[in-house]
Formats: structure tokens, C-alpha cells, sequence
């Protein structure tokens, strides 16, 4: 369903709103490709990914992909594309020869920028040195490797189907297929584990020297296995200490925290995930992928595509399941529930920028921020304090009608 913004004038935190304006520039384009399928689906895992059949459909469901590209064409006819994400599911499932063909039909379509970053999330227990040569072949240039923990105990806890041994394993095969920026994924406040197992992790982790670390607490979400059967979490305390050893941890080897849970080696920020945080624009293409497309005249719409991979292979039925356009009232909220997540925050030129609001519709909703001392007092940046970083959902809220 479609909500068109209303003309009027709207009122957001207080503050009486004009119609929102053309946007003088569209933000930089990426594009989001969900590959649905797990070699078995972990018990904290919320992501549509469900359990592969021992052969996929790559053929078909590569046709698919390009038949939803299509549909999409449209709205970003004349546009580059900065990044490309694989995500999952279990890319890595797929076979170089699939991937490739996918790539060369997206280029066909929507041309690549020069510098593009394109990468492919794997896991340890679906690493082969030749397929990764292959994919490092195809112009892939970042992975993003799933390993939550290197101990034997935990990995059997979060239902992963590889070892410590083949984590270890697995950063050094994508050095050898030719990946010198690739990401670590890392979980604490694991089941039963204490501070000196999640910093045995992460020092595991570095010693590996990634790019870039993913290093992000364990949360329970419905329709998962561990909402229903909670397992024996650490206290709050034990939590507390987890974040504040590790942040130094991480700080002291060099890696910078640019985002709640993102840390990088400098000039390694995760350019595709910047762009969502700044509110740019992707397509998504695949089974329960979503995007966010701008409009020269102001309008900014989100996707959505249907989620289960025998619907979205079945001809019969529609790749799109739904899709709304944002309203005055809810794009403020909508961008800086994005922007506020990276450490810095953005430009505050940013926001009329990419929602064609001007930056007086916040200011109410800013003065009060700023008196709570969960926003910097900063006209030229849009920013929470380390305190709006530790309270980032009671920050938003300041920013809610």
C-alpha cells in the first residue's frame, strides 16, 4: 500500500512543517541481494533465511533476481551503483558460475561506479579455497564472514554448524583468494559466558587482523527458537563490563567505532552500510528484501518483497509484497533512527538533503535533545552524545510526534 505525503502543513515534535521540497540531489544508489538459504537455521536468527534442500535453485532463482531488478529499473534509470551486498541466508551456498552470471546481468542493467565495494557474507562451515578465488575472480572485494564466537561451547549454543579451528581457518582462505578487506562477524552476552570469554573472543578476533569488526550483543527477538526457549543469559552487569572492556580492547588495536556496533580499520568503514545510515538509497531484489528508493520530486518510497523463496519463485505471484511512501511525519524519525547510529552522526546539511524537509522541522524535537543531553549542541552536525549513544531509543523518542 501507497501513503501519499500530504500537502498540508504537518506538525512533527511541535513544529508546523511546509510541503516537503524536491530533492536537490538523490543520495548515492546501492543494491541489496537476499540469497534465502541456510545450511540450517540458527536459534537466534530472526533474518528470512530458511534450511537449503541439498540442491538450489540457482539457476531459477538467478532469473528471478534479474526479473525483480527489472521491475525496479524505473525509478533509478541514469544512476550509478556504489556498493552491491550479498546477504542471507548463506551466500556463500551459491556457486561462482550463479554469482557471476548475476553480476553480469546487474551491470547490463544499472552500470557500476568505479571504486564500487561489492560484498558477500559466508560462514566458516561453507568455506572452499577455489570457490573463493572464483568469487574474488568475479570483481567481489569484501567479505563479511559469520563467526559470533571461536569457542567449541558457544558455537554448539548458537547452533553453528563450524568450529573454532575453522573460524581461525576461514580469515586466512579469504586472504589467500585475494581479500584484503574483509569483516569478522563477533557476538557477546552469549549464553553463560562471562567477561573473560568475550574477550578471549575478540582478541581471537583481531590477532586475525579483519578490516573490520561486527561486534554486537546476542538479543533475543520473537519468532525464534531462543524467544521461546530462552537460554541462561549473562546479568546486566556482567554485560555493562563486556561493552566497556571490549570498546577499549578494539580501541587500542586500532579499530575506530564508527557505528553501534561496527568497528573499523582507518578508511574501512562498510561503505554500503554507511549509505543506509545516511540515509541513502538501495534496491533490494530477492526473497523478503526491502529498499528505499528518492524521487526527484521529493517522494521517498519503501519496498518490500515477498518473503518465502517458493512465492517468490512461483511466475503466478509478485516479486514487490508491498510498498509505502514515507510521510512528512515520519520521515524525521525515519532518518535519524539511521543517522544516529554512527558515532559521528552526519552533517546536519544532510537531512533537508535527503528528505527534502527543512532542518527548522526538527528543532523542537533538537532543543529538547540537546537540554537531556543525549544530542550534541553542534549546528553543523546532527550527533548524539555518549550518553545518546548509550540511550539511543530514548533519544529517537524526542523525535517522535
Amino acid at each position: 500500500m501507497t501513503h501519499d505525503s500530504s500537502a498540508s502543513p504537518l506538525i512533527f515534535g511541535g513544529t508546523a512543517q511546509s510541503p516537503r521540497a524536491a530533492l536537490p540531489t538523490l543520495p548515492p544508489l546501492a543494491l541489496y541481494i537476499h540469497i534465502p538459504w541456510c545450511v540450517r537455521k540458527c536459534p537466534y536468527c530472526d533474518f528470512n533465511s530458511h534450511t537449503a534442500s541439498p540442491v538450489l535453485p540457482e539457476e531459477e532463482y538467478v532469473d528471478a533476481l534479474l526479473a525483480d531488478l527489472d521491475q525496479d529499473l524505473h525509478a533509478v534509470y541514469g544512476r550509478e551503483l556504489s556498493s552491491i551486498f550479498f546477504g542471507g541466508g548463506t551466500p556463500s551456498l551459491f556457486s561462482a558460475e550463479a554469482l557471476g552470471r548475476l553480476l553480469k546481468g546487474v551491470e547490463q542493467r544499472i552500470p557500476f561506479a568505479s571504486d564500487i565495494e561489492i560484498t558477500l557474507e559466508a560462514n566458516p562451515g561453507t568455506f572452499e579455497q577455489e570457490k573463493f578465488v572464483a568469487y574474488r575472480a568475479l570483481g567481489i572485494n569484501r567479505l563479511s564472514i559469520g563467526i559470533q564466537s571461536f569457542q567449541e561451547e558457544k558455537l554448539k549454543a548458537l547452533g553453528r554448524i563450524h568450529n573454532g579451528d575453522e573460524a581461525v581457518r576461514a580469515a586466512g582462505m579469504a586472504r589467500q583468494a585475494g581479500f584484503d578487506n574483509f569483516n569478522l562477524d563477533l557476538m557477546h552476552g552469549l549464553p553463560d559466558q562471562s567477561l573473560d570469554d568475550a574477550l578471549n573472543d575478540l582478541r581471537q578476533a583481531i590477532a586475525l587482523k579483519p578490516t573490520h569488526l561486527s561486534w554486537y550483543q546476542l538479543t533475543l527477538e520473537p519468532n525464534t527458537v531462543f524467544w521461546n526457549q530462552p537460554p541462561t543469559l549473562p546479568e546486566d552487569d556482567t554485560l555493562w563490563d563486556i561493552q566497556e572492556a571490549g570498546q577499549a580492547l578494539l580501541a587500542e588495536h586500532g579499530y575506530a567505532q564508527y557505528e553501534v556496533s561496527a568497528y573499523a580499520q582507518p578508511g574501512r568503514p562498510a561503505r554500503h552500510n554507511l549509505n543506509y545510515w545516511s540515509f541513502g538509497d538501495f534496491i533490494g531484489i530477492g526473497a523478503g528484501a526491502h529498499g528505499k528508493l528518492s524521487h526527484p520530486d521529493g517522494r521517498i518510497v519503501r519496498t518490500w518483497k515477498t518473503r518465502l523463496p517458493k512465492d517468490y519463485l512461483n511466475p503466478a505471484k509478485s516479486f514487490k509484497a508491498g510498498e509505502k511512501a514515507l510521510t512528512n511525519d515520519e520521515l524525521p524519525f525515519d532518518f535519524l533512527m539511521n543517522a544516529l547510529r554512527l558515532t559521528e552522526g552526519v552533517e546536519s546539511r544532510l537531512y533537508p538533503e535527503r528528505t527534502g524537509l527543512p532542518l527548522e522541522s526538527l528543532a523542537e524535537g533538537r532543543r529538547e535533545a540537546e537540554q537531556s543531553g543525549l544530542l550534541q549542541v553542534e549546528p553543523s552536525r546532527l550527533a548524539a552524545t555518549e550518553r545518546g549513544q548509550l540511550f539511543l531509543n530514548d533519544l529517537l523518542q524526542t523525535f517522535l510526534s
